[in-house]
């Protein structure tokens, strides 16, 4: 009697709507927990000790030598100037072309495809296609030659950050131009019919009516950028290897060379400081998210 009383508990239980989702999400939150969320804990606390195996509390010793070395210096004023960069670029380009594709174009089916295609195509090949249009003896040298410009060693000067640039830029666009699709045709027609009576122009529009029914969808893409400028990495270092042209030696770079060297405690201690600024980034953004769909209310 005891044993049915319990078993009809639980069956009651798994009914429930809320222990039904914890199931559906409990092999992906395990997952995450054993190979993100318990490596990271366990990464902070040795960034505050003199050894990964019976260390000794030290405390913010690692992060004073951290931030004293000239190599880590250079490789966040790297990454906070491509981040700079690179994100209000792809936020105003995917802007634009998300604006274009939700008029009627002939061709808006072929473009959509274009944009997207970047999404699936594997790193490597794209790494690759790019070092063909940026080698020495790329396809773009070979332009600028026959036009009897000097060649330029794009990925052995300050223009490496460019090409970054341009290679995040055509990388992430897409994912971003869907954002702002969705966000467009979740504005209602009718207040552009309205704006149309009473005689509104198109740029007037565009500030009153898109834009501000689109700062949700902006907010989420600006912040999706910065998380996505932090993952550059992996196309930086297929590009150039890994010790990079000094201009494009990032913070990832230093990590992965923390590594290599055994030199765990700098390793925890950057990636503590990068995950920090990323989840200050990111409270700062909900904030002020939150404070303007208060103020729209």
């Amino acid at each position: 009697m005891v044993g049915k009383c319990y078993r009809g508990k639980i069956l009651k239980l798994l009914r429930q709507d809320w222990m039904v989702a914890v199931l559906f999400l409990a092999p992906s939150l395990i997952g995450f927990a054993i190979f993100y969320l318990i490596p990271f804990v366990m990464g902070f606390f040795y960034s505050f000790q003199d050894s990964a195996v019976d260390g000794s509390f030290v405390g913010f010793d690692n992060y004073h030598e951290l931030l004293a070395s000239g190599s880590f210096r250079k490789a966040a004023s790297n990454t906070f100037l491509f981040t700079g960069i690179s994100v209000p670029l792809i936020v105003v380009l995917s802007l634009l072309f998300a604006i274009l594709l939700n008029q009627k174009l002939f061709i808006r089916n072929w473009l959509q495809t274009a944009f997207v295609l970047p999404l699936v195509v594997p790193v490597a090949s794209i790494v690759m296609m790019w070092q063909i249009l940026f080698d020495w003896n790329g396809t773009v040298n070979v332009w600028m030659q026959s036009m009897h410009i000097e060649r330029i060693d794009w990925m052995k000067s300050d223009w490496s950050m460019g090409v970054l640039v341009v290679v995040y830029t055509w990388k992430n666009i897409g994912y971003n131009i869907i954002l702002f699709l969705a966000g467009l045709q979740s504005i209602p027609k009718d207040y552009y019919e309205t704006a149309d009576i009473e005689g509104a122009g198109r740029f007037h529009k565009l500030i009153h009516i898109t834009l501000v029914y689109l700062t949700p969808t902006m907010f989420f893409v600006v912040l999706m950028s910065i998380i996505n400028s932090f993952k550059v990495f992996r196309e930086t270092y297929l590009i150039a290897g890994d010790y990079p042209h000094d201009r494009i030696y990032i913070l990832q770079h230093y990590m992965n060379n923390m590594f290599l060297s055994l030199d765990i405690q700098k390793l925890t201690a950057a990636a503590t400081l990068m995950v920090g600024f990323i989840l200050i980034s990111v409270t700062v953004m909900l904030s002020i998210e939150r404070r303007f769909r208060q103020f729209m209310d």
